[in-house]
């Protein structure tokens, strides 16, 4: 599944961030989301531009993940130039993410960083393979949080099943839209499945629609 938020105008962040987009209640919801997840699969420029940290849950919410025998969602990254700044506070030691790249990353970047580098794809990174490997660990639920690019290639290799949007009334921003297809990226349709308003924001569920 992916979680995003933007404004009516398409933006997805003003002043490189999220947060002035974000309501009280979409804050809520990021965070509820999250405890359901196994795992949340993020892009490089997300993790850099937002300071991606471990993730962290209200008590109530980690009660209830270890009562069903579940540890904290882990963080997994998704980056073929491994740029990623060993002083970013993703990088901790009791939670190290797992950083998806591919065989001709120079790994050598993120040496003395704690962070589980796992190659999927030669020249890129391979998202089907990404999603399998995951599975493999018992991390079926995937909860992507962008950014554009990688949400646009989840999109267009036919791998999201669920699209939860949060839209506000807000115009202007930075000129990062909330996801970026590639060219031609075949046309994928989904269902309206749930709206929600919030004092002029709105909640909406989609899910894939499958082709018969």
């Amino acid at each position: 599944m992916a979680n995003m938020v933007g404004g009516i105008d398409g933006t997805a962040a003003a002043g490189g961030r999220v947060a002035a987009l974000s309501t009280p209640l979409d804050a809520e919801l990021f965070t509820r989301l999250r405890s359901f997840a196994d795992v949340i699969l993020v892009g490089a420029e997300t993790v850099r531009r937002e300071r991606y940290g471990p993730v962290r849950l209200a008590p109530e919410l980690v009660d209830a993940r270890t009562h069903a025998g579940r540890g904290l969602p882990r963080i997994a990254i998704v980056s073929r130039s491994l740029e990623l700044a060993a002083d970013l506070p993703v990088f901790d030691v009791e939670h190290p993410p797992i950083v998806f790249t591919c065989r001709t990353s120079d790994t050598s970047r993120l040496d003395g960083i704690p962070a589980e580098i796992v190659i999927a794809g030669d020249v890129d990174v391979d998202l089907a393979a990404v999603i399998d490997i995951l599975a493999d660990r018992s991390m079926q639920t995937v909860l992507c949080e962008g950014g554009p690019t990688l949400l646009g290639d989840l999109i267009g290799r036919d791998l999201l099943d669920e699209y939860l949007l949060t839209i506000t009334p807000i115009v202007g921003g930075d000129d990062i839209p909330i996801i970026r297809n590639r060219t031609n990226a075949e046309l994928r349709r989904f269902h309206l499945q749930q709206v929600l308003e919030d004092d002029g924001t709105l909640f909406m569920r989609y899910t894939r629609r499958s082709e018969t």
